[in-house]
């Protein structure tokens, strides 16, 4: 069945299940809708998608089934429901999780019949079927090949492999780098504004900052991959002689330094480890559990 009139099923009808069934229905599909709260289907049946009474019966209606539910542990109870409902099917979770959990809805997945295929999604729900939004899929690559054409619906497709894992790995993994962004950034308009400084006026210069700091990450990141830390930029110890400053200001201007002690206790385990004239980067290797 060409990909333009394959039907397809969508669980979960939060502000991004919504975006993704809304998505569907726009490319042309035969969409089958089912959330726990049956208002919410609403909308989208104005649009054209059926309603599902149960998850059973949205199952049923196609070869491919989309989750977006709020955990993979709804998803799991979701799927519990339906045992083997789910066999000659492929399901789609786009919920947000963990690699494990990830590999085990694989392992139920295929105990029961079903293909699976795990996804992170790289976008909020507006930015959905937009020309910046992506997916990172995971899992069965037959069954991927099959319905890449239909979960372009979404956005750009991004294979990363056949471990079920994998797209969890990739999604938390930036969203870790967006949320050390956020917490520097929010510790910085806290500062500034110890001293009554608008954030707003504050804003221009810390972009361009940060921008142009990122600049270093492909450098960072060969280091990381040859295990060649040594640096005469900035130096592990040079930044450790610095790092006091920081959390004697957040004290002196009356703000808390939590978010950023962890980073002082990581520097002088880098020292004490012998990493003085390393820079950075080296740090990731000692995030790693021995």
């Amino acid at each position: 069945m060409p990909a333009s009139t394959s039907p397809v099923s969508v669980l979960g009808l939060g502000m991004m299940g919504a975006a993704l069934a809304a998505a569907l229905l726009k490319a042309g599909h035969p969409v089958t809708v089912w959330n726990r709260s049956p208002a919410k289907s609403g909308p989208l049946v104005a649009q054209g998608a059926l309603p599902a009474g149960t998850p059973a019966d949205a199952v049923t209606a196609s070869p491919l089934v989309v989750l977006c539910l709020l955990t993979n542990d709804n998803v799991q109870e979701v799927l519990d429901t339906l045992g083997d409902t789910v066999s000659g099917r492929t399901l789609v979770n786009l919920t947000n999780g963990t690699p494990a959990q990830a590999r085990e809805l694989a392992a139920w997945a295929a105990e029961h019949g079903a293909q699976y295929i795990d996804g992170g999604i790289m976008a909020v729900p507006q930015m959905i079927a937009g020309p910046d939004a992506y997916v990172f899929y995971s899992g069965d690559e037959q069954a991927f090949q099959a319905h890449q054409p239909t979960l372009a619906a979404f956005g750009g497709t991004r294979w990363t492999g056949t471990d079920p894992g994998l797209a969890a790995l990739y999604d938390l993994a930036l969203l870790t780098g967006m949320y050390g962004m956020v917490i520097g950034v929010l510790q910085a308009f806290a500062l500034i504004r110890t001293e009554n400084i608008p954030a707003s006026d504050f804003s221009e210069p810390l972009v361009a900052w940060i921008q142009a700091m990122l600049t270093g990450a492909p450098e960072w990141a060969g280091a990381i991959d040859s295990g060649e830390h040594l640096t005469e930029v900035s130096s592990i110890a040079v930044n450790r002689a610095a790092f006091p400053n920081f959390l004697a200001t957040y004290r002196d201007q009356g703000i808390s330094g939590e978010l950023f002690e962890p980073f002082q206790a990581l520097l002088d385990r880098a020292m004490a480890e012998g990493h003085a004239a390393d820079g950075l980067s080296r740090l990731a290797d000692l995030l790693r559990k021995k």
